[in-house]
């Protein structure tokens, strides 16, 4: 029963069948890719005078599945080299291979009678005690395997993973009546920590949580919006950020996902359930017909909700008037409500503004949420035994900030129930006996724990073992010490956590300076130190802003006193005598990426998105970064003094030059910002847990810091090599003067200044060199202009 996931098996090679295959692979399970044997030649299989009998005519489309992984953009791949973990192959030939394999995944055409024959099939050639499951979105798992051996039944379940499997969380696990429950815990724990996923266990029913929630919500929202004449556009200001949700609301979502796909998940509903209230609830609007009817079916048509026209000033995105089925240019959408809940804090205060104003869209929001509240309560036990299980199912599958019970108790549980009786609707019986029994929330938070309501009293919400929460702790005053920058939080067992909670986690002098009082800390009462924190991103780099005007106020010497400041606590980082983790996630960038690279291991997230992208503001790293690339690149040929430096040299260059930003955290190693030492976890919650376990085995194995050493440098003659290289990038158009300028200043530090090549230098001497050049450049008028460029647009500008 505790055996390892070793290999996989995965037969449908569409989109969903290979993108699972690649997130496999991304975490090192190899598997077989199978699919059908194709009864047609291509032209060009033709052409190459190949039969139907040929090998790559018969794995064709597993072959060409995995081809498009690579190709396909955002990746499904965390690193293109890992497709070479996937095998191709058909299920005439190569079904049989699958009782090599730990766990078979189906994932065919959504059709209950296609999904059984195979299963048949699978069963025919499955070795007892492998896991076998399918990812439906929404068909019932006992009726797959109704005629199935009651063995086979026992290691059978539904793995419904959301679309695309690499970057949506949510994994929902559907055990059949047979399911052996030892082989849902195995599956539960293995999605958490080896794929990344956030599993809740869902019921057999239609759709299970998220869609089933999800679907009943959308159509309600087009129910509402036909029957007051909101348009497109209005529909999605007040159904986006201002209700808690992603910024592509309902008709970009029903867009991205195709209105096509859309009516069959709202159909499997329509025609599996019994009450006819419901029933009409999930009946596809006349509206959605029509256009489905004409083939406009969202992005992957070409139009949808919304439709990219050339205007007058250039591309502009219509939206469709659904009362004319024409295309007219967007109107922008504003009210009081709109502006309350923008100007709110957090979810839970924007949603609560939004429906408390009063305006017409204040009542639209309050009548599509008041119906997708009520449903959600009415559905509890039916689809998921907890109110949390369907919060956090609709979080991690439809990105909401909030689930419908922390939304019902952001309005105020007690007030919101007395408007929906006020207004006729009727709440399930099991809310008013909650309210009656003088409850004011479903959710109850204590001394950082969390209790939700469950058979009518406050239970405890378990949380994994490997997810620690730096909010839980703040809340039971774990917090040492802090500032507006940061905080020092003990996360137990001798461990501190310094965490960034800047606006945007930007680096600042509170941020440093805090760092260097964390420091003193640690050293005196604690075994070492993780830096992290669990905000949106890791850290956006320094704070532009306060640059930008020290410079245009040619306030040089303060410029210089950030710099040397933001150096010297990452030296001090660095040759601390206690063993620091970095464990950084998602937007990683400039002073983020260099308060990591002294860290004596950093534990990167997989879905980490890391550079050094000083070049896009004018500027080059100098808190250390291309100190600390410099170090790397002798380290690389230390004992080899005759070692030719360049070609690494040159990568850096490349790297730096360019603000190059990592697809991933394994194409951050590819790049050369993280290093062979440095890990790369799947689970972005399991960050902090594992930064900390790394820390106490290095503190434990009787830490040593490491000893400043001379850095090796290839001096003017490498300076010139790759300066060479930049002017003839600038001849050929594809970099400007103020380009050329930035690739000089950093070819120069890189490089190591006019030094004879292989010259050994001091740290302190290559910190030096990164300063001045980043002083002269904060002088540039052009770099200036990128800066306010940056702050003002939230994009490079190229001058």
């Amino acid at each position: 029963m505790n055996k390892s996931i070793r290999k996989a098996a995965v037969i449908g090679s569409g989109i969903m069948g290979s993108g699972i295959a690649a997130h496999l692979a991304n975490v090192g399970i190899p598997c077989l890719l199978l699919d059908m044997v194709p009864k047609e030649l291509t032209a060009e299989e033709d052409k190459k005078g190949y039969t139907l009998e040929h090998p790559a005519v018969r794995n064709r489309l597993a072959t060409g599945a995995i081809a498009r992984l690579r190709k396909t953009n955002p990746s499904p791949l965390y690193d293109d080299d890992f497709a070479d973990r996937i095998t191709p192959g058909n299920l005439e030939d190569h079904l049989s291979q699958i009782s090599e394999v730990d766990w078979v995944i189906e994932v065919v055409v959504e059709n209950l009678q296609v999904k059984k024959d195979l299963l048949s099939q699978i069963e025919r050639q499955w070795k007892p005690g492998t896991i076998v499951s399918s990812n439906t979105s929404g068909i019932s798992i006992q009726e797959m395997v109704a005629d199935c051996s009651e063995a086979f039944q026992k290691y059978f379940l539904g793995t419904h993973f959301f679309n695309p499997p690499r970057y949506m969380k949510l994994l929902e696990i559907i055990p059949g009546t047979k399911t052996d429950p030892k082989i849902v815990q195995q599956m539960k724990l293995l999605c958490e920590n080896v794929l990344g996923k956030g599993v809740v266990l869902a019921k057999d029913t239609p759709n299970f949580i998220a869609n089933r929630i999800g679907t009943y919500g959308l159509l309600i929202t087009l129910q509402q919006m036909l029957k007051n004449g909101f348009t497109v556009e209005e529909v999605d200001a007040v159904t986006g950020p201002a209700m808690g949700r992603p910024k592509s609301a309902t008709f970009r979502t029903l867009d991205l996902v195709g209105l096509d796909t859309f009516i069959h998940v709202a159909d499997n509903v329509y025609r599996n359930i019994t009450d006819e209230s419901e029933k009409a609830a999930f009946a596809t609007p006349d509206a959605i017909s029509s256009m489905v009817a004409r083939g406009w079916l969202g992005e992957k048509s070409g139009q949808g909700f919304y439709l990219k026209q050339k205007g007058e000033n250039g591309s502009e995105i219509n939206s469709l008037h659904l009362s004319s089925m024409e295309y007219h240019p967007q109107k922008k959408v504003t009210s009081g409500s709109l502006e309350a809940a923008k100007l709110a804090k957090g979810a839970r205060a924007k949603t609560k503004a939004l429906i408390v104003t009063g305006d017409r869209y204040s009542e639209f929001a309050w009548n599509i949420l008041k119906q997708v509240l009520i449903y959600s309560a009415e559905k509890v036990g039916e689809i998921a035994n907890s109110i949390h299980e369907i919060d956090e199912a609709m979080k991690w599958g439809f990105n909401w900030e909030l689930g419908p019970f922390e939304t019902w108790d952001a309005l105020g549980l007690v007030r919101s129930v007395e408007r929906m009786e006020k207004e006729g609707l009727t709440v399930p019986l099991w809310v008013k006996e909650w309210i009656a029994q003088g409850n004011q929330s479903f959710y109850q938070k204590d001394q950082g724990a969390l209790y939700v309501v469950v058979d009518q009293r406050y239970s405890l919400v378990e949380q994994p073992a490997k997810i620690i929460s730096l909010s839980n702790l703040k809340e039971q005053n774990k917090i040492v010490k802090g500032n507006n920058g940061a905080s020092l939080i003990d996360l137990g067992d001798g461990v501190a956590c310094l965490e960034f909670h800047s606006p945007n986690n930007a680096i600042g002098a509170d941020i440093l300076m805090m760092i260097q009082q964390s420091l003193v800390e640690v050293r005196n009462n604690f075994e070492g130190m993780v830096i992290a924190n669990q905000g949106r991103n890791f850290c956006v780099g320094a704070n532009i802003m306060l640059l930008l005007m020290e410079a245009q106020d040619e306030e040089w010497d303060e410029i210089d006193g950030i710099i040397r400041l933001f150096q010297n606590t990452m030296y001090k980082v660095k040759r601390f005598e206690k063993p620091v983790v970095a464990a950084p996630h998602r937007m990683t960038l400039g002073g983020g990426v260099e308060a990591c690279m002294p860290a004596d291991q950093v534990i990167a997230g997989a879905e980490t998105y890391y550079g050094l992208v000083e070049a896009g503001v004018g500027l080059i790293p100098a808190g250390g970064g291309c100190k600390e690339f410099a170090m790397r690149i002798s380290q690389r040929v230390d004992g080899h003094p005759e070692a030719d430096l360049q070609p690494y040299l040159n990568h850096v260059f490349e790297t730096v030059g360019m603000a190059k930003v990592s697809s991933s955290g394994h194409d951050a190693k590819k790049l050369g910002y993280l290093r062979s030492t440095d890990r790369i976890i799947a689970s972005q919650d399991h960050l902090i847990y594992e930064a900390k376990q790394a820390v106490l085995q290095m503190s434990r194995a009787g830490y040593e810091p490491m000893v400043e050493g001379k850095i090796r440098v290839a001096g003017s003659e490498g300076k010139s090599v790759l300066q060479l290289g930049a002017i003839g990038m600038k001849q050929s158009g594809y970099i400007s003067d103020h380009d050329l300028l930035i690739a000089k200043k950093l070819a120069h530090v890189l490089a190591g200044g006019d030094v004879p090549a292989g010259s050994l230098v001091s740290e302190q001497y290559m910190l030096d060199l990164e300063r001045e050049a980043f002083l002269s450049l904060c002088g540039e008028p052009k770099t200036q202009q990128r800066m306010q460029h940056m702050l003002t647009k939230g994009k490079a500008l190229r001058n």
